[in-house]
């Protein structure tokens, strides 16, 4: 029993550890991206300028990352396209809790891959506060602009765009937002800066 026991242990260990190895968080801006040379060009960094710094600029707001989901043909070009930080409510009724704000970000999602993309995109979508505490979506809409229906389809070739609502501390200071697919299951995810405000 205890052999038993202990070899479904060493197995189960050795799946996690395995699975583990599959997850990548990407930041790499897409080399199609035209926003990935406008931050470079327009405020240099020491950093960018060292030759010694050899590793890819971060993405940043505007940026594209390709990402890829658990089925073979997902495949997404992922673009945050705007942080609207504080979002008014959208109505009187969806107001945020005492000591927090509303956060809307937009994503334009567009199918690169070979399959159709079927998803909730807010299941896949997170903020990270300088202090790295993560905050999930919530279901308010604000007036910034559209958000996403419960779930869209996107054909091979075809593009999604809307807004994700976040209700997050006053005090916290947005640093990420992070996008993996099919639903926040794949191992693939994506990694956005967000500069200080």
């Amino acid at each position: 029993m205890r052999r038993t026991f202990g070899s479904a242990l060493a197995v189960l260990l050795a799946v996690t550890v395995g699975c583990a190895r599959d997850e990548k968080v990407t930041t790499a801006p897409a080399t199609s991206s035209p926003a990935t040379t406008a931050p470079t060009a327009q405020a240099p960094t020491s950093e960018a300028a060292s030759p010694a710094s050899s590793r890819p600029a971060s993405a940043a707001v505007g940026d594209s990352l390709d990402l890829t989901g658990l089925e073979d043909g997902e495949s997404l070009a992922v673009t945050v396209v705007k942080v609207v930080d504080p979002a008014r409510a959208e109505n009187d009724f969806s107001t945020p809790d005492a000591g927090k704000r509303f956060v809307a970000v937009q994503f334009r999602l567009k199918n690169t891959g070979t399959a159709a993309y079927s998803d909730s995109p807010s299941n896949g979508a997170r903020l990270v506060d300088a202090q790295g505490q993560s905050f999930d979506p919530t279901y308010e809409d604000t007036a910034a602009g559209p958000g996403f229906p419960g779930s869209v389809t996107a054909a091979p070739g075809d593009s999604v765009l809307g807004f994700i609502t976040f209700e997050v501390p006053v005090g916290s200071r947005i640093a990420k937002v992070q996008f993996t697919m099919s639903s926040g299951f794949a191992g693939d995810t994506g990694q956005w800066e967000v500069p200080a405000r």
